[in-house]
């Protein structure tokens, strides 16, 4: 094998570690590349290169941006008494795509689960409760997925914002058992939003 095929048998197999990119299609996506690397490859290892040196999780919330605090913590119009506690930056950013919420979040970086000896010290649910006391917030959104990390999660952090005097809901109809956010459509998630109910 040349070192040319080799370079681009290593971007087939490093494609192949993406979600939803298997093998062959990873293998297609290439080809693709390479065929339109002029107006594609060049602008798009540009565009990855610059993220790889300037993304970085908010220290407030979690969510990816390019600043120590992220838009949405900085937008002093969605500092209203809510925050939306969600597993993980997809589902902030499919919440966001929704444009029906317009307080701010809490990316938990994942779920509660003895399983994977994933405790609570290993999400940010301490920073959830610092923020509860030190942000006037008057409602916490539980918006977890409906899986059973997800829901032993959010029985959890209910459990420790007890006393908090903040109501704490979780997302209603719309949001099938073991449904993910990421992958509902806007109009479900909006539904949910709206049909919110005391947890």
């Amino acid at each position: 094998m040349t070192d040319n095929a080799r370079d681009i048998e290593t971007l087939i197999e490093l494609m192949a570690r993406l979600p939803g990119l298997g093998p062959r299609s990873a293998r297609r996506a290439v080809l693709h590349l390479i065929q339109k690397r002029a107006i594609l490859m060049g602008p798009l290892a540009q565009a990855m290169q610059q993220v790889a040196a300037t993304a970085r999780e908010c220290l407030n919330c979690g969510n990816i941006g390019t600043a120590e605090i992220c838009e949405i913590c900085r937008n002093e119009k969605r500092a209203n008494g809510l925050i939306c506690v969600v597993e993980d930056v997809a589902d902030l950013w499919a919440m966001e795509r929704g444009q029906s919420f317009s307080g701010r979040y809490h990316v938990l970086g994942g779920t509660l689960s003895a399983l994977d000896s994933v405790g609570p010290e290993d999400l940010r649910i301490p920073r959830l409760v610092d923020r509860v006391a030190s942000e006037s917030i008057t409602e916490v959104i539980l918006a977890l997925n409906a899986t059973v990390d997800g829901q032993t999660t959010a029985h959890y952090i209910a459990e420790q914002l007890e006393g908090a005097g903040v109501s704490v809901t979780s997302l209603a109809q719309g949001v099938p058992i073991g449904g993910e956010l990421d992958y509902l459509d806007d109009g479900t998630i909006t539904a949910a939003l709206q049909a919110r109910k005391r947890f």
